[in-house]
């Protein structure tokens, strides 16, 4: 199929810097470039001129933060979504955002077709043609990795020489990077082998803890209704409060990952990851939720983090089923207000303190004093009603066999000195 107009999601990157002359070269079409800004800062500097002088017809560069924090970022902390247990998924939320855009140009421009620089073996081109599924699939998907003959980064780098391309991307350092607001991944090179240790010089937003200073640092976090609204007293914009956070975790080693992750298509991959303002706000929501919320409502919430977790991770971002959950977290989050205190030591973050005016802690009830309005003596009628099951399943075995299928300890193994 052949189109006349493809917009592409353009990130200034080696892939993308390849494909705006490789469509026009096979698709014979006009490129329009469609770049997002999600906090990476100085990726952004010259990207415009850049994609114009290596043949796309205009680029867009589009300042998408707020939007990024507020729409994705922050439902995603009220949500406790955590893939595989350690991964913040900073790469994976900020996927359908810039598709969404990226469809919005395509209408208003009248593309007939839309392109992405992910590899085949990734899950970003999942995460990005879901997107263009749910919004527009009338849109034809061009996905080079997946046509072209190049196969490797050699390949690309080579490609982009033989056309004066301008390129960042080294031989001797093939890592792949991914900046935002929230995280940096870095991945490729020596990280291929899970072995090795990841090298000082991939990592951007911390410091190793060996470099970190001796002296702890102390943060509070004010939340409204499950959102971050204050630090240490100050008002701050969604985006001022994670860029902060940002640099008081980093300066403190908090927020560095390591992991090795089942990615969607079946391959795992291994995976650095610096998130030190999004370690900090998960660590402060989750302390005040455990304030705030009964216990049930917590255990329960607990269940659907992870599912949210990998709608998040596999691209269904636009789906009833995240709609859906959101319509449920956001229940929870109605009473998530009030404040918590961290110390920031060497990659480690400590809760100190919590308050909210909807705590459901009661000192006078918790407390090993004395006290009344706890009777000791009420919970010998709980133990024999909750370990009932326990008491009938031994009566029979007993009854049946003379003993219980937990038998008493065989003290003849154990000797006196």
């Amino acid at each position: 199929m052949k189109s006349k107009k493809v917009v592409l999601a353009y990130s200034g990157g080696l892939d993308t810097s390849i494909i705006i002359p490789w469509l026009k070269e096979n698709y014979g079409c006009e490129v329009i470039a469609m770049a997002a800004n999600l906090g990476q800062g100085e990726e952004l500097v010259g990207l415009e001129e850049k994609a114009l002088r290596t043949g796309a017809s205009a680029c867009f560069v589009e300042d998408l933060r707020q939007e990024f924090v507020e729409e994705f970022l922050f439902p995603m902390l009220k949500s406790g979504a955590v893939y595989e247990g350690k991964y913040l998924l900073g790469t994976s939320i900020a996927r359908p955002l810039i598709a969404q855009r990226q469809v919005e140009i395509a209408e208003r421009e009248g593309a007939d077709a839309v392109a992405h620089g992910c590899t085949g073996k990734g899950n970003d081109q999942v995460r990005f043609e879901l997107t263009y599924k749910a919004l527009n699939p009338k849109l034809t998907v061009i996905a080079p990795w997946r046509e072209w003959s190049i196969r490797s980064r050699e390949d690309a780098i080579n490609y982009a020489e033989s056309r004066n391309i301008p390129i960042t991307a080294k031989r001797d350092k093939p890592y792949s990077h991914d900046d935002n607001l929230w995280h940096r991944s870095s991945e490729g090179g020596v990280l291929e082998n899970p072995w090795n240790e990841a090298p000082e010089e991939i990592y951007k937003l911390t410091v190793s803890p060996e470099q970190a200073p001796d002296k702890p640092t102390e943060v509070t976090i004010d939340f409204e209704k499950g959102e971050p609204v204050a630090l240490n007293g100050q008002a701050m914009s969604g985006i001022d409060l994670v860029t902060t956070l940002n640099k008081l975790g980093g300066e403190n080693a908090v927020g560095r990952i390591d992991l090795v992750e089942n990615r969607l298509v079946g391959i795992k991959s291994r995976g650095v990851y610096e998130t030190p303002g999004g370690t900090i706000l998960y660590a402060a929501h989750r302390e005040l939720e455990s304030l705030v919320l009964t216990g049930g409502l917590l255990r329960f919430k607990d269940t659907i983090a992870p599912k949210y977790a990998e709608l998040i991770y596999n691209g269904a971002w636009f789906t009833p089923l995240r709609e859906s959950l959101d319509a449920f977290i956001e229940h929870t989050q109605e009473k998530v207000t009030g404040s918590v205190r961290l110390k920031l030591y060497k990659g480690n973050c400590m809760v100190l303190g919590r308050k909210s005016p909807y705590s459901l802690y009661r000192e006078d009830y918790a407390t090993f004093g004395e006290d009344d309005v706890y009777n000791q003596k009420d919970a010998e009628g709980f133990i024999n009603l909750y370990g009932l099951p326990v008491k009938v399943k031994a009566m029979i075995e007993i009854d049946g066999t003379g003993k219980s299928s937990y038998s008493r300890p065989d003290y003849s193994k154990f000797k006196r000195d």
